[in-house]
C-alpha cells in the first residue's frame, strides 16, 4: 500500500493519529486562505484534526500521479494530487491536495487548492474558528 492509499484511508476514516507517521517532522502545509505555510508535524496534526471536523461529504474522486518540484527549496520528487469535493458551511468545496514525498515515501510538503471563492472564505472562517478553538492559532 502507498502512503497516499494509507492518507487517504486515514482521512476517509477520519483517523489523525494514522496521519502522523505519514508525514516528516518538517512537513510544509500551504492553504489556500495563510500565505505563508503551516510548518511542523504538531501544527500540521492540529490542523489536519480541525479539517476533519469542518469538512461535510468529504471525499475523494480522483488521483494523478508524477513528479514535481516542491516549494521549498526546487527539488524534484514524486508527487500525488488527490481531487476531492465537499461541504463546509453549506457552500460546495472543489478542490485538490497536492502532495509532495520524501525519498522515504512520507509526506514533505503538502498543497491545497479550493474553488469557488466563496467556499475558500467560508473554509477560511470555519479553519480560523476551529484553530482558535484548539488554541492554534
Amino acid at each position: 500500500m502507498t502512503t497516499t492509499d494509507r492518507f487517504q484511508e486515514a482521512v476517509d476514516r477520519r483517523e489523525l493519529g494514522a496521519l502522523g507517521e505519514l508525514f516528516t517532522d518538517d512537513i510544509r502545509l500551504y492553504s489556500p486562505v495563510k500565505f505563508t505555510p503551516f510548518e511542523g508535524k504538531p501544527m500540521v496534526l492540529g490542523l489536519f484534526g480541525v479539517l476533519l471536523r469542518t469538512f461535510e461529504e468529504f471525499r475523494y474522486v480522483g488521483r494523478y500521479a508524477g513528479t514535481a518540484e516542491t516549494g521549498v527549496d526546487g527539488t524534484v520528487c514524486p508527487s500525488t494530487v488527490l481531487l476531492f469535493r465537499a461541504v463546509v458551511g453549506g457552500r460546495e468545496i472543489h478542490g485538490i491536495d497536492l502532495l509532495h514525498f520524501d525519498p522515504e515515501g512520507r509526506i514533505k510538503e503538502f498543497t491545497v487548492m479550493v474553488r469557488p471563492q466563496s467556499a475558500v472564505q467560508a473554509l477560511g472562517e470555519a479553519v480560523l474558528a476551529g484553530l482558535k478553538a484548539d488554541g492554534l492559532a
